[in-house]
Order: C-alpha cells, then sequence, then structure tokens
C-alpha cells in the first residue's frame, strides 16, 4: 500500500492556498481541485495534497491507497478491533467519483485515518 492523500487543516482556506501554490509550484504541484471549503493540489498524476478548513475538533487526515475493496473493509473491521472510533463505514463515495470505495476511522488521538480503494467493483 502507499498514501494515497494527505489532508491539512487550515484556518484560512485562501491564505494557505496561496501560500501552497507558491510554494509547491518549483515541485510540480499546483491546486487541481476545489471541493467546498478545501482544496486539492497535485502534479498532474494525482491529487493527493488537500487543504480543508479546519473544523473542531483539529485532526489531521491520511488516506492509504488499498489494491480491493475488501482490503477497505478488512481496514476499517482490524481498526475498530483495535479501539478506533467509526467515521464512516465501508462503502462508495460517488461525490468524489463513481469508484471511490473507502473507510474512515479516528485513532487514539482524533486523526482521520482513511483505507481508500479507486477500482471498480
Amino acid at each position: 500500500m502507499a498514501i494515497d492523500h494527505v489532508t491539512l487543516d487550515v484556518d484560512d482556506i485562501a491564505v494557505s492556498r496561496k501560500f501552497y501554490a507558491q510554494a509547491l509550484r518549483p515541485l510540480g504541484y499546483d491546486a487541481r481541485v476545489e471541493y467546498g471549503e478545501s482544496v486539492g493540489f497535485g502534479d498532474g498524476r494525482s491529487v493527493d495534497f488537500w487543504l480543508a478548513r479546519r473544523g473542531e475538533p483539529s485532526s489531521t487526515h491520511v488516506a492509504i491507497a488499498a489494491q480491493t475493496r475488501d482490503a477497505v473493509e478488512q481496514f476499517h473491521e482490524a481498526a475498530m478491533a483495535a479501539g478506533a472510533r467509526d467515521n464512516g463505514e465501508p462503502g462508495l463515495r460517488p461525490q468524489y467519483h463513481e469508484n471511490y470505495y473507502a473507510a474512515f476511522v479516528l485513532d487514539p488521538d482524533g486523526n482521520n485515518i482513511e483505507a481508500v480503494c479507486h477500482r471498480p467493483a
């Protein structure tokens, strides 16, 4: 597996968008997607670095790529057994794209950890 994307909570989306647009430009990243109060940066191959307006409580979001939907389900089950709090049961998230199958848990510190499969069933 690999890190699929990371989301940083920020206080001011406009200020952070401007900062990261300038800071990440030399790395080939630019703003590619805006979704609600978040913006996704990428290098043309993927959008893997996100900024989101800080919510309460604030947390870091890390999504780990899964090869299958079954692996997403196994992740969720194992994390819950390890003491995680559910933050989104395994299922399709078509608001992102038609094959976005993910599960979300909160770790002991409240960080939002996701397993995501982008492949069709």
